[in-house]
């Protein structure tokens, strides 16, 4: 399942990340392979917000669909 698939209120693990840049960019924002985070808003047609111990971060939908999670 894509990060961009979730709905709101889901706990999911990052599986993959495929692509380095977005894994860079991902690394930026404090996300790695095997990060629990909840998923806090989705503003249609616009980003997805989540939420990873007490930090919120904001994903834009081309890196949310290139990052791979399973529910949990």
């Amino acid at each position: 399942m894509k990060l961009e698939n979730l709905r709101r209120g889901q706990s999911f693990r990052i599986i993959s990340i495929p692509d380095d840049i977005v894994r860079a960019q991902a690394i930026r924002f404090g996300l790695a392979e095997g990060e629990i985070a909840v998923c806090e808003e989705i503003i249609p047609a616009g980003p997805i917000v989540i939420k990873k111990n007490r930090q919120e971060i904001v994903l834009g939908r081309g890196l949310a669909k290139s990052i791979q999670v399973e529910l949990i």
